[in-house]
């Protein structure tokens, strides 16, 4: 397979669920797996953590794991019937007193929306397919106008226009559930709907505190995180543009430049980036993907996305592997055209770490002594990010002895992970691994001239601060 340098990460669910379809994605280019905590329970999410890894295992393909919590997702509550329909002009209450709704009111699962809300502001529920205007607030009762209808059913969202509402972003489930991600060895923990930093910082703690090392990526689905959005980057390692829920609260017409915002800023910050959210939605129920959703998946490429993202298409469609080999095609040919639109090195550049300028040189040498590939031996995986933020045209393989490491590294765009053993052995000695690894993986071919970063002194981990060209099998004498 051409090697395609932005990640696909794929949500698991009922169509992902067995062995055999879990490895023909994982061998069409499946990257990260995302673990929805809004479904299913601490069991299911550990024995399918498991499951994957295993089959990654045996197909010798480092897989991430992504534990995406639910967050207090506002909705409505349930209908005695199951749904309604809704008409332009309705009156509709939202009551948080009422157990079974009806074709007049319905329940809340968020008990305090009504003290939250005020005369005249617009709710949008169900993903903003449906619109109401507030007329009056009484008690727990939030009297509505129906200003776009259509079909309302069980467990509905609801957004706020505009933002506002003060939710926890860490709900009682989600600190039960970061728990259950620390139990599975989670590489990422993704908080949803988190308003600032603050709420970043608590769920690293939460991490932290349960014995879990998984890096915390930030969704930014809220009006209020665009406001705190370089301190949310900066308390981050990684953000999810998610476009659904921001959509409907900021209005669809604002994302596609929110998303070109968001990937710059994540990039300059050194961060990782997802951009999610229907990508491919047209895919649940057709084999091929409309133009638009191919147009969209490349304009996140060019964008500098480090991967995207694919929800109800890979866990409850009907075209999962499908989907992830359109995803393949589709950013493999926008990637020729990101790679000639970014070739010049910015000259002008100040670096504060040794990380960053070595990668920068790397990657200058890279482009004009063509070589065949860089190396990085690197025990947390932070010279192989600095490299991938660099934007090598040639492949980065991260050659590291910790597997945590390894797998983190799924998610980097341009990276691609292998194990090395490095204890007790010199200098020369991690070379000539370092080449084997490469020979043995069939990644280079001898002659080849590639570029080897590492750190001095070899063992100890810090700062990358060695660069060395050196052409595949040939005796070196230093």
């Amino acid at each position: 397979m051409t090697l395609r340098k932005t990640k696909i990460v794929a949500t698991l669910g009922p169509s992902s669920s067995s062995d055999e379809m879990l490895a023909r994605m994982i061998t069409a280019g499946v990257n990260v797996v995302r673990l929805n905590f809004s479904h299913g329970n601490a069991e299911d999410h550990i024995k399918r953590a498991e499951i994957v890894r295993n089959i990654a295992m045996k197909l010798g393909r480092p897989v991430g794991v992504l534990c995406d919590l639910q967050g207090p997702k506002i909705r409505i509550g349930r209908f005695e019937l199951g749904k309604i329909t809704l008409k332009t002009g309705d009156i509709f209450i939202l009551d948080a007193d009422c157990e079974l709704g009806d074709q007049y009111h319905v329940g809340l699962d968020y008990k305090a929306l009504p003290q939250e809300v005020v005369e005249n502001a617009i709710l949008l529920l169900d993903d903003g397919r449906i619109t109401m205007q507030i007329n009056r607030v009484k008690g727990n009762q939030i009297h509505c106008v129906v200003l776009s209808g259509g079909v309302l059913s069980n467990n509905k969202g609801i957004n706020l226009q505009g933002g506002g509402l003060s939710a926890d972003a860490l709900t009682k489930k989600d600190r039960e559930d970061i728990k259950t991600a620390v139990a599975l060895d989670a590489d990422y923990i993704a908080i949803s709907f988190p308003k600032s930093a603050l709420d970043v910082e608590l769920a690293r703690t939460l991490v932290r505190k349960a014995g879990g090392t998984a890096s915390i990526v930030a969704k930014i689905e809220r009006a209020e995180a665009i406001n705190d959005l370089e301190a949310i980057i900066d308390a981050s390692d990684a953000i999810m543009v998610a476009r659904g829920d921001l959509g409907v609260e900021v209005g669809d017409a604002a994302v596609p430049g929110l998303q070109k915002r968001m990937i710059r800023m994540a990039r300059a910050q050194n961060k990782l980036v997802i951009t999610a959210t229907q990508m491919m939605e047209s895919m649940i129920t057709s084999p091929i993907p409309t133009r638009a959703e191919v147009s969209d998946v490349a304009n996140a490429v060019l964008d500098g996305t480090d991967a995207v993202m694919l929800s109800a298409e890979t866990a409850a469609g009907q075209y999962p592997l499908e989907t992830v080999e359109a995803v393949h095609r589709v950013a493999l040919e926008a990637e020729k055209e990101y790679f000639s639109q970014h070739h010049a090195q910015k000259l002008d550049q100040v670096f504060i770490k040794t990380d960053e300028a070595l990668a920068a040189a790397a990657i200058y040498t890279a482009q004009h002594l063509k070589v065949k590939a860089i190396a990085a031996l690197t025990q947390s995986g932070n010279a192989a990010q600095w490299l991938s933020r660099a934007d090598a045209e040639v492949p980065i393989y991260a050659l590291s002895p910790d597997k945590y490491a390894r797998r983190k590294l799924t998610l980097h765009r341009g990276v691609y992970p292998y194990p090395i053993e490095q204890a007790g052995k010199n200098r020369d000695e991690i070379i000539m691994e370092m080449e084997q690894v490469l020979l043995r993986q069939r990644v280079v071919n001898l002659g080849d001239l590639v570029l080897l970063t590492f750190g001095e002194p070899i063992g100890h981990p810090g700062g990358t601060n060695t660069l060395k060209i050196i052409r595949i099998g040939e005796n070196r004498k230093d």
